[in-house]
Formats: structure tokens, C-alpha cells, sequence
């Protein structure tokens, strides 16, 4: 019997506050802008990944709202979960994890990121989660189309 691929759950946080600004942080590891968010662990629920993720990268403490979207990297197995969040206490700062993490308007957040984050920030202003796959920066495919 083959051994059959694998993939992995991450989880991630689009924080909006009262101004509609969108949490980021800059990544230590590569450089990039994107919303917080990593691999979910085994043991815990969706949501509690997400709050602590949210915090680990950036110091604030989230309630989650809702599902925003689902999103698959193609060229690297995994699947992302991403949930709207508002904020409820914590001022933002780097971490282990995180170089930068600050509040940005929606159209200066938007041009820090990769194409397949940035819609991630988009979605998350919708009412219907969509399901979207991408390459790691393009994205390829969505539902609904």
C-alpha cells in the first residue's frame, strides 16, 4: 500500500476592529504580511486555535465571529480555515513569531500582502465564505465563481 499524501489544518484570524482596521504582523521567518493565524493543533477545537494563535503573534486576545473562508495551497498541502474576529484586549507587538504586528487601514493591509492573503482580508468583509485554492501567492480557483 502507498503511502497516501497529507496535509495540514492551519487556522487564522482576520481581527477587525471599531475603525475597521485589520490586524497584521510581518513574519520573522520569510519577511511576508499576513493575517495571524498557523497549524492547528491536534487536541484543540477550531476556535481556540485561532485565539491562540491570534495572541501567540501579536498579543491580542480575539473573540471569534464566524467562518470567512476556506482556502487550500496547492503546492503545499495545506489547508487554511479563516475566521472573522473582533478584538478584546491586547495592544499589539512583535513576537517570536512575528517581526511586526500593528492596526492598518483595509487598503494599506491589502497592499502589504501576497494575493492569496490579501483575499483572505477581502472575504472576511463578506457575508458568504468562499472556497478558494492557490499556489502559495496566485490564487487559481474559487467557490463561488
Amino acid at each position: 500500500m502507498t503511502d497516501m499524501p497529507k496535509h495540514s489544518v492551519s487556522v487564522a484570524g482576520i481581527v477587525i476592529n471599531e475603525k475597521d482596521q485589520v490586524l497584521l504582523i510581518q513574519r520573522r521567518d520569510n519577511g511576508r504580511w499576513e493575517a495571524p493565524g498557523g497549524v492547528l493543533e491536534l487536541e484543540e477545537t477550531l476556535e481556540d486555535g485561532v485565539k491562540r494563535e491570534v495572541f501567540e503573534e501579536t498579543g491580542v486576545s480575539v473573540d471569534v465571529e464566524r467562518l470567512s473562508g476556506t482556502y487550500k495551497n496547492l503546492s503545499r498541502g495545506i489547508i487554511a480555515l479563516v475566521f472573522r474576529c473582533r478584538p478584546l484586549s491586547g495592544t499589539p507587538h512583535p513576537t517570536d513569531e512575528s517581526a511586526h504586528a500593528g492596526w492598518f487601514d483595509l487598503h494599506d493591509a491589502l497592499s502589504r500582502m501576497s494575493e492569496a492573503y490579501a483575499v483572505r482580508v477581502t472575504d472576511a468583509f463578506t457575508e458568504t465564505p468562499p472556497v478558494r485554492h492557490h499556489d502559495g501567492v496566485t490564487v487559481t480557483r474559487s467557490l463561488p465563481t
